[in-house]
């Protein structure tokens, strides 16, 4: 099995705590993930994000609906938190999310370790596709995070 990384920093001009409160909730999740992903959160509100949590959502890939469950596996606010794949596309998933203080703001790092399924075919479909596109969705991301907090 070949893992991946994927890494990402964001500066922010907004304190640790405004930048953690916006991440730990659940729902703005949905807001920073490109609409052409069909992204539904399933769990009922209130989602109150701890460590323990289960967040369970859909979306679309190629066209094809994918349930996705997801365990917040650590939650140090307002430094860190972690969710992994229970249920979803990829063998292996683990998101770190980090923030920590700057001159004036905060940085936003994400790390994302994954394995794809099907052996020399999901190496195939990384290099083709899958990197690219986590790439497009992490643009995506970012470009909606600047907006958010330049709007605040």
């Amino acid at each position: 099995m070949t893992a991946y990384i994927l890494k990402r920093e964001q500066r922010v001009p907004y304190s640790l705590d405004e930048v953690f409160a916006f991440f730990s909730q659940a729902a703005n999740l949905q807001r920073i993930t490109p609409p052409s992903l069909n992204f539904c959160i399933l769990t009922p509100p209130p989602l109150r994000m701890r460590e323990g949590a289960l967040i369970d959502y859909t979306l679309r890939i190629f066209g094809v609906p994918i349930h996705w469950r997801t365990l917040i596996t650590t939650y140090d606010p307002p430094h860190r938190f972690v969710d992994e794949q229970i249920k979803g596309p990829y063998v292996f998933w683990h998101h770190t999310h980090t923030f920590r203080e700057d001159d004036d703001g905060t940085i936003i790092g994400d790390e994302v370790r994954y394995v794809l399924p099907f052996g020399a075919l999901g190496r195939l479909m990384h290099a083709v596709y899958v990197r690219r596109d986590l790439e497009r969705i992490f643009d995506y991301r970012e470009e909606v995070i600047a907006q958010v907090f330049a709007a605040q």
